[in-house]
Formats: structure tokens, C-alpha cells, sequence
């Protein structure tokens, strides 16, 4: 049994692009000059999911060398750079984009902290205004007394009570 497991999950292949992608979009590459600096420049694209602060170019794992062979074969085989990014998008996630695209929930991790900042400079301004301004003087011209706050005139009236 678990003979025929091994020898079931080495026959198991990856998905291959078409499924992803479709077909190329581009002639292949055959040049292996042109293809290495392709190869780099994709690479720099992509963030390597073991260690997660390097792209796929720079990363010396194991994973990383994988996906830069992957995009080594994709780009000889015809795929465009936005093909290859949208098939590694969909096998891992918009996780491994270094430059994420900007629109859904990333849009909103942008916007709303900026959204915040600019609200509470707008309250923090018109409170500073109404600090700033001087109390306005009764019609008569004299000074507020006591006893033009209703409240205080009704705590006196109540504290005076004998």
C-alpha cells in the first residue's frame, strides 16, 4: 500500500502554465545570455515564501532556485513577464508579488491610515480655532456674572436654602 502511494505521488505533477495562463503570448527565448538577464529581471519580481524579505533573485534557498528555474523554463518556452507573474499569483497567493497590485484590501491598508491621519488634523485644526477664539461678551456689554448661568443661579438658590 504505501508502495503504491510513493509511486502515485511521484507520477503527480505540477500544474503546468496553460492551466494557469493559457498559452505563450511571446516567441521563446533561445539566447542564453538574454534568457539569464530575463530570468533576473522576473526573478526581482517575485518574493521568495521561505524567506519572505528576498526576492526570488536574490534568496539562496531551495525554494527560491526552484522558482527561478520555473521562470527560467517559462520564459524559454515563450511566456510573457506578466504571464509568468499571474501563474505564480494563483500557485501562491498575491503574496508573492514584491509589488503587490493595488486595488482591494491592499488599496485599503493604504487609503485608510491616510484617511485617519487627514479627519484628525481636520478636528484637531477646528478645535484649535474654537480655543483660540474669545468667549463671546453678553449684549449688554458688562462682564458674565453668576448669575447669567441658569445652572448656577439653581445650585446657589438650592445650597442657600435653609
Amino acid at each position: 500500500m504505501i508502495t503504491f502511494l510513493l509511486i502515485l505521488a511521484l507520477q503527480v505533477k505540477v500544474p503546468d502554465a496553460d492551466q494557469f495562463v493559457g498559452q505563450p503570448k511571446s516567441a521563446p527565448i533561445t539566447d542564453q545570455d538574454t534568457l539569464h538577464q530575463r530570468t533576473q529581471e522576473v526573478a526581482a519580481l517575485l518574493r521568495c515564501p521561505v524567506c519572505q524579505g528576498l526576492s526570488v533573485a536574490d534568496s539562496p534557498s531551495e525554494m527560491a532556485v526552484n522558482m527561478k528555474g520555473q521562470v527560467r523554463e517559462l520564459l524559454a518556452r515563450g511566456y510573457t513577464q506578466e504571464q509568468i507573474l499571474s501563474y505564480f499569483e494563483r500557485s501562491y497567493g498575491q503574496f508573492v508579488l514584491l509589488k503587490p497590485k493595488f486595488n482591494g484590501v491592499a488599496a485599503a491598508v493604504w487609503i485608510l491610515p491616510l484617511l485617519a491621519v487627514a479627519i484628525g488634523v481636520v478636528v484637531v485644526v477646528s478645535k484649535a480655532k474654537k480655543l483660540g477664539q474669545p468667549t463671546a461678551a453678553p449684549a449688554n456689554g458688562q462682564q458674565p456674572t453668576a448669575n447669567d448661568d441658569p445652572y448656577l443661579a439653581k445650585v446657589r438658590e438650592l445650597v442657600e436654602k435653609p
